[in-house]
């Protein structure tokens, strides 16, 4: 007991530090956090809910249908007999011009020619589309997230390389200092390289300023709180996927499917309808002919019902889905052909970032090796400060464009997948 005591405090400590450490986040995992918490996401709840109320309002076409219905009227002539026929115990009813009628009818499908299921298929064929509306929208983020990610990605090494830059100017500012002191160079040399490290410390705010600003963004994206520790993890070079998977494509698919239920429609609305009924009601007359009293009457049996009208617009009706297919084929086939013209400018720009990352290397190792014979120079008091500061920038210059080039080309790779709808599969 002795020990857990001692220990608690120590187990608290690394509980709190856990959980104040800085996240961790590769890109996929941003990917998926960006999906989950996106406000729209909350839509595909809905539209399932949509879909099982649709499909059980259609089922509920096999049950009972009751109705309630009343009718009163006043015609002008009824039934008489021209003679009478005198019969004992027995006399000619004489009809009532005002008749009344009040009756409940349950109607029971026996065979609908599958409108019913048609109605189901069309539900849940409805709700696919709206799901895969909201993949295609959600799937946008995806750029978006690219955008930030590799922009922080970039921010971060230009940090690294302004506090290289950083060492660099203050040891021109040191040897120029020790320089002035022994009187061999002037006061003007310490104040040029120094003024040069203030540039440095500006642009470095700067950098700070536009981390913080994609952190926030990005932040808001994932429903995650980030700071300047935070660590994004530069991801590997991506393998580069030809072949299109976007979820657009699928759209167009299941956007197709309901042009043949349409069709199924159409010839299940051809088909004979066969149910039963049952009616009961109080009327004057009713059912016997004989009385003209007010009565009770019920009546059921076999109805069926056939309605061929819509053979007149069959025709027109299937070349105007017809003509739907097509126009959804050329809409599918627009959206490959700009998304081919996509890769083609994403493909040539990985090539371009490629051959330029493979020379920054060789100019940044030039670079170095000129910016050290300066640095010699400067302290034996050969070198002017300005022609230091000159060689410094150089190497600098090209240091960046090496940064620059290996996240260009890391965004592209990751970019060109998105086009091709890889992005899900890496």
């Amino acid at each position: 007991m002795l020990i857990i005591i001692l220990c608690l405090p120590m187990l608290f400590a690394g509980i709190k530090a856990y959980a104040q450490s800085p996240p961790h986040l590769t890109i996929q995992q941003v990917y998926e956090l960006a999906r989950k918490n996106y406000p729209l996401i909350k839509q595909r709840e809905l539209i399932t809910k949509t879909k099982e109320y649709s499909v059980s309002n259609a089922a509920k076409g096999y049950l009972p249908a009751l109705s309630i219905n009343g009718q009163a009227t006043y015609q002008s002539t009824v039934t008489t007999f021209p003679f009478t026929i005198p019969i004992p115990g027995f006399s000619v009813p004489k009809y009532s011009k005002d008749q009344y009628k009040v009756y409940g009818e349950l109607d029971q499908v026996v065979y609908d020619g599958g409108v019913i299921k048609n109605q189901k298929q069309s539900a849940e064929a409805n709700e696919a589309i709206q799901q895969q509306n909201l993949d295609v929208e959600l799937y946008a983020l995806y750029d978006r997230v690219n955008q930030l990610f590799f922009g922080i990605l970039l921010l971060n090494e230009q940090l690294k390389q302004n506090t290289l830059l950083g060492a660099d100017l203050q040891n021109g500012v040191d040897k120029a200092k020790a320089l002035v002191a022994n009187g061999t160079a002037y006061r003007s040399s310490v104040d040029e390289l120094s003024a040069q490290l203030l540039q440095a410390d500006q642009s470095r705010i700067e950098l700070i300023a536009s981390k913080k600003a994609f952190l926030d963004m990005l932040s808001l994206f994932i429903n995650i709180p980030l700071n300047e520790n935070s660590i994004l993890e530069k991801p590997v070079p991506n393998v580069v996927a030809d072949n299109i998977n976007r979820p657009e494509l699928q759209l167009y698919d299941v956007q197709k499917k309901t042009f043949d239920l349409q069709e199924q429609l159409l010839k299940a609305q051809l088909r004979p309808k066969l149910g039963l009924f049952f009616q009961d009601g109080y009327g004057r007359p009713g059912l016997n002919p004989l009385s003209n009293d007010f009565s009770w009457y019920y009546i059921g049996g076999l109805k069926l019902s056939w309605n061929l009208s819509s053979l007149y617009t069959l025709k027109n009706q299937n070349k105007l889905l017809d003509i739907n297919r097509n126009t959804l084929d050329i809409q599918k086939e627009t959206f490959l052909f700009n998304t081919r013209i996509m890769q083609k400018q994403e493909s040539a720009a990985i090539q371009k970032f490629t051959d330029l990352f493979k020379k920054d290397n060789e100019i940044i190792t030039l670079r170095e090796s000129v910016k050290k014979a300066a640095s010699a120079q400067l302290e034996n008091g050969v070198l002017s400060a300005h022609d230091y500061i000159t060689q410094v920038n150089a190497e600098d210059q090209a240091r960046q464009s090496l940064i620059l080039h290996e996240i260009q080309l890391l965004q592209e790779q990751y970019n060109y997948q998105n086009t091709t709808g890889n992005t899900k599969n890496n």
